[in-house]
């Protein structure tokens, strides 16, 4: 069959599901490299490397049109940012994979929430794209089981690898799971997090701002500490009985700070200044979280 691809690197190999059962390209498209969707650099040399155009700008409608005229038949999405215009006046099938075991965990950015919130499985989900985000029946799924010190780069990894299992088996029955595709029911949608959902609350214990940190990732976990915002690379901690006041800095080493917390002290590892970005949206963030409880 004829595609088109819509990703980034992370999911490189559900690309290369689809090239080894056949399928041919005829063009991707993926995010400028400046996006915070992820890297493109690998799956830019697949497509080149298949002979297919790559385009970096958003998908509309005129694209579909054209992939209509080269004889495409499918559209294949794992990971975009942008809405993608009604595909069926153009395309036979189009498919997305989303980052959680459907009908839970919709939305763009589900990764934080499946660690902050407990869960012991995780997967990915195939289902024919929609109009609503992450709401179209589902063709199969992918599950596999979480740590309890699951951290938001190891969900990353299993999440690439439990894709690309999907993707062998979605390209080894294409036809029947389209057919057999089930509606959703009732589910769960996740907003994408706030800056104000990524700092840590030094007034919550050791273990629930470890699971924060590793919820949020590498450079992602944000820290006010007094009239400063910090970016925070990764946490450690321990408990133990104090008498420091909670988010007092207790001991300063390197790049590393220790801060006193609720029940012990949480050390704040490869720590730097939030740039002016960071800052402006934070503030931002919780000026509209402000207004909106005083609404």
């Amino acid at each position: 069959m004829r595609f088109a691809m819509v990703s980034v690197d992370r999911y490189l190999g559900v690309y290369h599901a689809f090239e080894n059962a056949g399928w041919t390209l005829d063009k991707l498209f993926t995010v400028a490299k400046d996006s915070d969707s992820g890297n493109q650099e690998r799956i830019i040399a697949a497509a080149n490397a298949a002979g297919a155009s790559v385009q970096l700008s958003r998908l509309v409608e005129e694209d579909l049109l054209e992939l209509r005229a080269f004889g495409c038949e499918a559209l294949i999405v794992a990971s975009y940012p942008w809405r993608i215009p009604d595909w069926r006046p153009y395309l036979r099938h189009a498919i997305n994979f989303h980052a959680s075991p459907l009908p839970e965990g919709r939305g763009p950015y589900p990764f934080p929430q499946a660690i902050l919130s407990g869960q012991d499985r995780w997967g990915v989900t195939c289902h024919i794209l929609t109009h609503h985000f992450d709401a179209g029946d589902i063709l199969a799924a992918d599950h596999f089981p979480l740590d309890p010190d699951e951290c938001h780069e190891t969900l990353d990894l299993k999440i690439q690898m439990s894709a690309r299992r999907l993707a062998e088996r979605m390209v080894g029955d294409f036809d029947a799971l389209w057919r057999d595709a089930k509606p959703q029911g009732v589910g769960s949608y996740w907003a994408l997090p706030t800056m104000e959902d990524r700092l840590i609350d030094c007034h919550a214990g050791v273990e629930a701002i470890l699971r924060h940190s590793r919820a949020f990732g590498d450079r992602q976990t944000l820290v006010t500490l007094g009239e400063e915002c910090m970016v925070v690379g990764r946490a450690a901690g321990w408990t133990e009985t104090h008498s420091q006041p909670v988010g007092t800095i207790v001991h300063v080493f390197n790049r590393s700070m220790v801060i006193a917390v609720a029940d012990g002290f949480v050390a704040l590892l490869d720590c730097e200044r939030a740039d002016e970005k960071i800052q402006l949206a934070l503030r931002l963030s919780q000026a509209s979280n402000d207004a909106g409880s005083s609404a």
